[in-house]
């Protein structure tokens, strides 16, 4: 038993133990924004229960109650998605209290988990792809070119980059001249984030555009100085001159660069790496993945 939990019994309400659980996750190391969801979670199961309810009196029927309550009868909107971090949260709590001996029976380890089917991501087709990219390249030749659409277009579906990253690069954040190629490094300001850097290969053509969108807009230091609402009409502009009916975005272009890697082989962790994200949330991602490129058989 820990320091946090020795005092803790099941003649206790929930209140205290709360408290003892929130030292006991800061203690563990949890981030500050997991401790808070948390505690969140479980706080409102003392709004649902008699305030003289102890720990040890309260049952796997209380529980299943509580949520149905909760999803049903609070009179406050509860989606699935929240319901079920809920439920894991009150289980987390739960087995806390029995694995160090508050509690001899844990009355949450029968509760069901509610598992939530997100929907699949909107991406392009490699056709609708193929016309929004032409489009782009058009506005290059036009009697004003324009190489801004084709930078912005080709540059999300090249390096699947989200629209904060995007916004966040700087032109000494471009790299064309370095001895293992062209690359783009994706830099953040915040320490807490250092583990998202990464540097992305840039390809001949995009250099090409951007060597021209330079001379047309002499961009000082951000690479495009817009609005990201001005960057998002942009790419929706695109999508009604290419006559395709989804309207184009900074996420179906991240979707589609992942999709178009992973469909041409690309090692699994390359992905992972490349779009900056952790192997636990390339679970998910890897998953979705996998049932996109299967509806595109």
């Amino acid at each position: 038993m820990t320091e946090n939990s020795a005092h803790i019994t099941a003649k206790m309400p929930l209140a205290p133990a709360i408290q003892a659980w929130e030292s006991y996750l800061n203690d563990q190391g949890r981030s500050p924004n997991t401790v808070k969801a948390f505690l969140s979670d479980v706080r409102i199961l003392t709004q649902y229960l008699p305030p003289d309810r102890t720990l040890g009196a309260i049952t796997t029927e209380d529980l299943n109650n509580y949520f149905k309550w909760m999803e049903k009868e609070r009179g406050i909107p509860c989606s699935p998605k929240t319901l079920a971090r809920r439920i894991t949260s009150i289980k987390s709590f739960f087995r806390w209290l029995h694995q160090f001996g508050a509690l001899l029976v844990d009355p949450a380890e029968k509760v069901a988990n509610r598992s939530v089917l997100a929907p699949l991501p909107v991406i392009l087709t490699e056709k609708e792809k193929i016309l929004v990219w032409d489009t782009a390249n058009k506005h290059r030749s036009d009697e004003k070119a324009d190489a801004r659409y084709f930078c912005l277009l080709a540059l999300l579906l090249t390096t699947g980059v989200k629209k904060g990253e995007l916004l966040g690069i700087h032109l000494n954040h471009l790299e064309l001249d370095a001895p293992e190629g062209a690359y783009l490094f994706v830099r953040y300001a915040s320490p807490a984030n250092r583990y998202k850097e990464r540097k992305i290969p840039l390809t001949e053509e995009w250099i090409e555009a951007y060597r021209e969108y330079i001379v047309q807009y002499e961009p000082i230091d951000q690479l495009f100085p817009w609005s990201p609402r001005r960057l998002e009409y942009l790419l929706e502009d695109l999508s009604n001159e290419a006559g395709i009916t989804k309207h184009l975005s900074f996420k179906m272009c991240r979707w589609t660069s992942a999709l178009t890697d992973y469909n041409l082989g690309m090692e699994q962790d390359r992905i992972r790496q490349k779009l900056g994200i952790s192997k636990i949330q390339w679970r998910e991602i890897k998953n979705k993945l996998r049932k996109l490129s299967r509806e595109e058989e």
